[in-house]
């Protein structure tokens, strides 16, 4: 279904979501991201940051949806507001390199709290992650880089509009409705970069989620907005510095192409900041590859591109959550402990005295011959030197779970049990894990929500 260029921006994106067909493969990836969304989401429960959102939203009361993880219930926009915090609270979770965000942690979690009201089927859902996916990453393209490096926290900004959409379509909007739905969130699109490392960064997540559901209801309810909230003189495109001042061809292909399958998601096998992925990848293999630890490093030499060292922000941590945003803590523990895990941002973890003493040998740097080679963050080269002399070197070209090098099912399944086991009995875990594989088949979400409570 392409669409004609003639049409208002609004317009397109609203018949876009309320009517695309996604194809099978594309209903696949985002069975396997809601899959790898829950896992986190369940293992973000236990997170100070999740805590005390979910102490908030009992105050305001409400008992229409699920509070994932808990016996605790809420109202829909909040339940968004909870479940959108766990999602994020370890960083666990996945990650585009179009629209520079965390795609999957507002998406699925808008979407189950807006399923759960509606009582909407599987095959619902999942074509609605497909839509949202797709209007995100279509933002992303006109938006990023300029938008992500003047410190906008894409997952929170482009993820409230993307969100929107994917709510649109699960809540049956038509493409009036939609339209509205996503010039609603439009204008609660916002975060803040210079959060990273602190509770705040998966609040941005939450706020998303929530954003996006309460623009849907309101849509639903009849509350209409600018027809050019995105791509007007003063809509989100120039409020928030876009690399371009519109959309350009890029919607001309919408429902013809897939950015879900062409660019696929990244999933994390580290619960860190996903610009230390491909280092850790280099750093591990070095390690295996050539036999020596952390006793043997003299000095730890990474080049980046230059988007990544304004991620990567805290050269010496004192938090798990400033941890996952530091190259030298990320690259330490990975030399010392020879992996790096959930339990590698914990207190006794970020205190540990051996990872400590090799942090300063550790020297990010950005190198701009990386700039524009691939997407942002997906490149780095690192080089090892050691006290005997050697010089042992590796390129990075992405890391493992990139959509070139996408994890396999095992790893996804490995994963999600890993996390669930946080807040879930082994037996529960399985249970769900069951009825996520076959989400397809489900023919109201509803059923999901008690596998998700402990």
């Amino acid at each position: 279904m392409a669409l004609a260029s003639k049409t208002a921006t609004l317009d397109r994106l609203g018949e876009f979501v309320s009517t695309a067909s996604a194809p099978a493969a594309a209903r696949a990836r985002a069975a396997a991201a809601f899959l790898d969304t829950v896992g986190v989401t369940l293992a973000g429960v236990p997170e100070a940051a999740s805590r005390i959102v979910r102490e908030q939203v009992a105050v305001e009361g409400g008992d229409a949806c699920t509070v994932i993880g808990t016996t605790q219930r809420a109202g829909v926009s909040a339940a968004a507001l909870a479940n959108g915090t766990a999602a994020h609270a370890l960083d666990f979770d996945d990650m585009c390199f179009v629209s520079l965000a965390h795609p999957s942690a507002p998406l699925v979690t808008a979407l189950l709290a807006a399923a759960e009201v509606a009582g909407a089927r599987g095959t619902t859902v999942l074509d609605a992650y497909v839509v949202g996916f797709e209007v995100e990453t279509r933002l992303g393209q006109a938006l990023n880089p300029r938008h992500y490096q003047r410190g906008w926290h894409c997952t929170s900004t482009l993820g409230a509009v993307g969100a929107a959409a994917a709510v649109a379509r699960a809540l049956g909007l038509d493409a009036a409705a939609a339209g509205h739905a996503l010039a609603i969130a439009a204008s609660s699109a916002a975060g803040l970069k210079e959060n990273f490392g602190t509770m705040v960064k998966p609040l941005h997540a939450g706020l998303a989620a929530r954003s996006a559901v309460t623009a849907g209801l309101l849509a639903r309810g009849g509350m209409t907005a600018s027809i050019k909230a995105l791509d007007g003189p003063q809509g989100l495109l120039h409020a928030m510095d876009g690399q371009q001042a519109g959309f350009g061809n890029s919607l001309d292909d919408l429902g013809s192409r897939w950015e879900i399958l062409d660019t696929g998601i990244t999933v994390k096998l580290y619960p860190s900041c996903a610009g230390t992925h491909p280092s850790l990848d280099a750093v591990l293999d070095l390690r295996e590859r050539e036999h020596f630890d952390a006793d043997a490093v003299e000095r730890v030499d990474i080049d980046v591109d230059s988007i990544t060292p304004t991620i990567l922000i805290h050269d010496r941590p004192a938090t798990g959550l400033e941890g996952k945003f530091s190259m030298p803590f990320c690259a330490a523990s990975a030399l010392v402990h020879g992996a790096v895990g959930l339990e590698t941002f914990d207190d006794e973890h970020i205190r540990d005295e051996r990872v400590r003493r090799l942090m300063p040998r550790i020297h990010m740097r950005a190198d701009p011959s990386l700039d524009g080679v691939a997407a942002a963050l997906t490149q780095a080269r690192v080089a090892i030197h050691l006290r005997d002399g050697r010089v042992v070197f590796q390129y990075a070209d992405g890391a493992r779970g990139y959509p070139a090098r996408p994890a396999r099912q095992e790893e996804l399944e490995g994963k999600f049990l890993s996390c669930a086991h946080r807040v879930l009995s082994a037996a529960a875990a399985g249970r769900a894990l069951e009825l996520l594989r076959a989400l397809h088949e489900v023919d109201d979400v509803r059923r999901l929500m008690p596998m998700l409570v402990p």
